[in-house]
């Protein structure tokens, strides 16, 4: 599979607090790879720095070959590079079906400020439909349909988490980050949440990203992993090998049988 990111020899430094120390790591295109470590291992930092939102001291980060090291965050969603969080953030007073519009709407306002049009104006960029039709096509493709008319505030937890998902698929990204997206979901509830998930950001053709602190759900859905420990990346392997890993199992896992 080809590279669609390349981060090379990261480092970051908030004063004497060191956040990542030669961070490298190669995504291949269309893969799905957890990033597991302790609280304060470096993954959100990692997630950061790809994003825009923290800027590397010393290091690059290509994205199909184009440096985007020195973007602003908004410039690189743009180019195709989106994230989710793990308190989902969305608009409360407004109703799920609202919120996607909402979402729909910024990503129309950009593509025109950019010059950008379909081949019909007002189709949403990558879908090629008008904003109702992708509101309603991505509801349904995340499980929400059902929900289409409640407000975001009353909904259960699993429910806030895929719409926050699925208002990153707005702007039909090309990568996709996700944070602790099993986080606050019920043990019964994470497998199928997470299976459907990456079924729905998979079918739009995203190369997805999440960091995980369940290891249930790192072995069975990824299909590599990232281990950070100390700012810096100690394994990359798929999950097998990487569970497996001495120095995985003694900082990160807590299982040094």
């Amino acid at each position: 599979m080809p590279v669609i990111l390349d981060a090379r020899g990261l480092c970051k430094n908030f004063g004497a607090v060191t956040a990542a120390a030669e961070v490298n790591a190669a995504i291949e295109k269309d893969s799905v790879v957890g990033l597991i470590g302790t609280n304060g291992a470096g993954k959100t930092t990692f997630i950061n720095m790809i994003t825009g939102y923290i800027k590397p001291d010393q290091g690059t980060i290509e994205y199909e070959g184009r440096d985007i090291t020195p973007l602003p965050p908004r410039d690189i969603t743009r180019l195709g590079i989106c994230r989710s969080f793990q308190i989902p953030q969305l608009y409360p007073s407004l109703t799920v079906y609202e919120n996607m519009l909402v979402g729909l709407g910024i990503v129309l306002r950009n593509a025109r400020l950019a010059g950008f049009f379909h081949r019909r104006e007002g189709d949403v960029p990558g879908y090629g439909k008008p904003a109702h039709e992708v509101a309603e096509h991505l509801l349904e493709r995340f499980g929400l349909a059902d929900y289409r008319d409640r407000n975001a505030q009353v909904l259960p937890g699993g429910a806030r988490k895929l719409l926050d998902i699925a208002l990153t698929m707005v702007a039909k990204p090309r990568i996709l980050l996700l944070d602790e997206p099993t986080s606050g979901v019920s043990a019964q509830e994470k497998f199928g949440m997470m299976q459907m998930v990456l079924d729905a950001v998979r079918a739009e053709g995203a190369t997805v990203l999440f960091v995980e602190h369940d290891m249930e759900v790192v072995s069975r859905f990824a299909q590599r992993v990232l281990a950070f420990y100390d700012w810096r990346i100690i394994a990359d392997a798929p999950p097998q090998a990487a569970l497996a890993d001495e120095n995985v199992r003694r900082y990160v896992s807590g299982n040094r049988a």
